[in-house]
Order: C-alpha cells, then sequence, then structure tokens
C-alpha cells in the first residue's frame, strides 16, 4: 500500500509539447536558436570561479548597452517587475517623496511600489510628459527620486530623455528610468543622459528567455542608497548584497546571497554578445527603419497610429488604433488560429483602444512586417464588422 496520498499526475506522463509561433506582441520575443544553445550548456554553480567570469562578462555587456562606466552594473535574478522594485526598494526609504510620470501603466505600477514602502508618491500624467511640469511638481514635493518610462509598452510612446537628468539633479532628485521595452531598439546613453539609476529586460530586444533583469547605478544613487538610515524592505533586492554577488563592491571574496539562474546567465551573455555583434547604432537604426516601414503600411491600409506625433512612436512596439466596429479579441484570435502569430491587445489605460505589435531584436525586419500586415489584411476580411 503506498504512503502517499497524491498520485503522480497523468498529465505529466505525456511528453512536453510547445509549438513554435511568431512572438509580435509586446514581449517576450521570438528567442534564436543561438541563444538556446547557450542556456543548454551544462550547470555549474553560482559560485564557481567559471561563473563569476560569465557575471564579469555580462556586466561589461551591461554597460555598453547602456553607454555607462557604473561600476554598480549587474543583472538581477528576475524580469522587468524584479528590476523596477529593486531601484525604488533601495533608493527610497518611507516617508520620502516619489515623483512619477505616467504614460502608460508602468508609471501606475512604480507608484503603487513606492506607495507599499510608505514613501509619498505624485503621478505626472499624460501621454508626454515636458520639464515645466516636472518643475513645478518638483517645487511642491521636494520628491528623492523621479520615475519615467522611456519606451511605454502599453501605448507605445517613446519619451525624451535629455535635459531630465541635469533638471533631476539641480534638486537633488535621482533620476530613474525604465528601459524595458526601449533598450537596444531606441538611442539612450545612460551617462550622457544623466540617468541615475536604469533597468531593463532579458525577453525584449535582447531575445533572451526571460528572467534576468540588466541594472546599473550611478555614483550618485550609491551614495544614497549606502548611506540610508534603514534597511531596504527585501533582502533579495538589497543592493549591498548584490553588489558583493557581482564582484562590484571591490571585496576581495563574495559571500552567498542566492543562487544564480545560470542557464539565464548564459542566455543573456549571448545576448548580449550579439548586440556587441551588429553594434548599438546599427541596432537602433535597424528598429527605427522597420517600424517606419511598419507604419507606412499600416496608414496606407488605412489604419490609423495610437500615437500620433511621429517622434513620439516607441519603434519596438507600435499602437494600431482598434478597427471602429471590429472586436479586438476577434481579431488577435484569427490571426492566431490562421497565421500561428502572437499580436496583442492593450495594457492598462490601452484596454480595448489599441491592437500592439513588437518586433524586437531578431524580429525587427522588414519579412516580418510584411507577414504582419497581411495577417492584419485578411483579418479584417473575415472578421465580423458591427454596422453600429
Amino acid at each position: 500500500m503506498s504512503s502517499t496520498a497524491v498520485a503522480p499526475p497523468a498529465c505529466l506522463r505525456r511528453p512536453l509539447v510547445v509549438p513554435r509561433r511568431f512572438m509580435f506582441g509586446p514581449g517576450p520575443s521570438n528567442v534564436p536558436p543561438r541563444i538556446l544553445e547557450a542556456g543548454a550548456n551544462p550547470i555549474l554553480g553560482h559560485m564557481h570561479p567559471e561563473i563569476f567570469e560569465i557575471m564579469s562578462d555580462i556586466k561589461s555587456g551591461i554597460q555598453y548597452l547602456f553607454q555607462t562606466k557604473n561600476s554598480m552594473t549587474l543583472a538581477l535574478t528576475g524580469t522587468g517587475h524584479t528590476a523596477m522594485e529593486c531601484a525604488i526598494f533601495n533608493a527610497v526609504e518611507a516617508g520620502e517623496s516619489v515623483l512619477t510620470a505616467v504614460n502608460g501603466i508602468w508609471g501606475e505600477r512604480a507608484a503603487d511600489m513606492a506607495e507599499r514602502i510608505g514613501a509619498f508618491r505624485t503621478l505626472l500624467a499624460g501621454l508626454y510628459c515636458i520639464s515645466d511640469e516636472i518643475i513645478k511638481k518638483k517645487k511642491k514635493k521636494e520628491p528623492v527620486l523621479f520615475f519615467l518610462t522611456h519606451g511605454e509598452s502599453s501605448t507605445g510612446v517613446l519619451h525624451p530623455l535629455d535635459g531630465i537628468g541635469d533638471l533631476c539633479h539641480k534638486y537633488n532628485c535621482l533620476f530613474l528610468v525604465d528601459s524595458v521595452a526601449s533598450m537596444g531598439g531606441a538611442p539612450l546613453c545612460m551617462d550622457k543622459q544623466g540617468i541615475d539609476i536604469l533597468y531593463t529586460g532579458s525577453q525584449k530586444v535582447l531575445n533572451a528567455p526571460p528572467g534576468t533583469a540588466p541594472i546599473s547605478f550611478s555614483d550618485r544613487a550609491c551614495q544614497k542608497i549606502f548611506n540610508r538610515k534603514t534597511k531596504p524592505v527585501s533582502f533579495f533586492l538589497d543592493l549591498s548584497w548584490l553588489a558583493n554577488y557581482w564582484g562590484c563592491d571591490g571585496k576581495p571574496s563574495r559571500v552567498y546571497h542566492h543562487t544564480g539562474p545560470i542557464s539565464a546567465f548564459y542566455s543573456l551573455r549571448e545576448s548580449l554578445c550579439i548586440l556587441a555583434e551588429e553594434g548599438l547604432e546599427n541596432s537602433w537604426e535597424r528598429h527605427r527603419k522597420v517600424a517606419e516601414y511598419f507604419h507606412d503600411g499600416l496608414e496606407n491600409m488605412g489604419l490609423k497610429l495610437f500615437v500620433t506625433e511621429k517622434s513620439a512612436r516607441l519603434p519596438t512596439v507600435t499602437t494600431i488604433v482598434a478597427p471602429p466596429g471590429y472586436d479586438w479579441k476577434e481579431i488577435t484570435a484569427y490571426i492566431m488560429k490562421t497565421y500561428n502569430l502572437e499580436i496583442s491587445g492593450g495594457l492598462g489605460p490601452s484596454v480595448g483602444l489599441v491592437l500592439r505589435v513588437g518586433l524586437m531584436g531578431c524580429n525587427s525586419s522588414k519579412a516580418n512586417v510584411d507577414m504582419v500586415l497581411t495577417a492584419l489584411k485578411n483579418a479584417l476580411k473575415h472578421c465580423h464588422k458591427s454596422r453600429v
């Protein structure tokens, strides 16, 4: 008689079957074979010298990707949300004020995280924030941190960054930028633009599996973080521990903090290698040209772009005004069933208003644009259109 009360699940007796699919939503994007193969390398111990060398390579790759010389540069175990929490939990203490620019869902999330640790948060709403508005808010609240999403994947907005870092520093405020949807696909230079904390995710333009989040902190940010009056609320995201694990603190030895995702490190290193081979400026230019080609094709079909100002359009994730009279869910379902191709609806404030198409990293090509345009044309022919 068995001593176990729960039987082995029948579903696990079947082999794993995963379909091949065109991942043209806002993320994750398709992972090239070269990166998949890198992730299949043998597992080593997370404190082995070979892994520390790989982590050092990753750090150098992130410094190139971010265009920064910050020594406090590493990759977190987790997705972009992890990096957002790491930045806020380390840089902000209870009772301090955070100013958040809301041009989509990610500003809302950042404000929520600040509130959870007892910080006062002020929202600066609107798709496109300007410096005068930021100045007025700063004079009222004197925030220690200003959060801005560079590439807002829920609305398709690319926010300008020039001058904001200098403005923040004038008021003794740290500048935090979310670049999950834009990094590698749109120009961004951390040091030149005065960004104090910058992070991204592995699953967008980098084309690596989700699960690692590159992040970097300026000396100004480190000075505030390492002179806190209280410990960060999260042990897992405590930068003093992470800095040691990643060899960023200058200490001769590393202390165990957590078991790093070894296979994910392999994949991330390979994705950074591919980007370095292409060249950052070449990647920016390719994404720009492909996005313009896509936007022209959409407008030639009679579809409207959600972001009307061309300079404010995110080149990696395009938001299309949901065609009047159609159910956007029927459109995305038809395209998935007919073409095995993912595009998505809106997120947060854009739910029901837009279709979102992401062409990032290896997916950013004119051939893929043509595939999406064909799928959309046929979807509009075959899906039901209301006469109301």
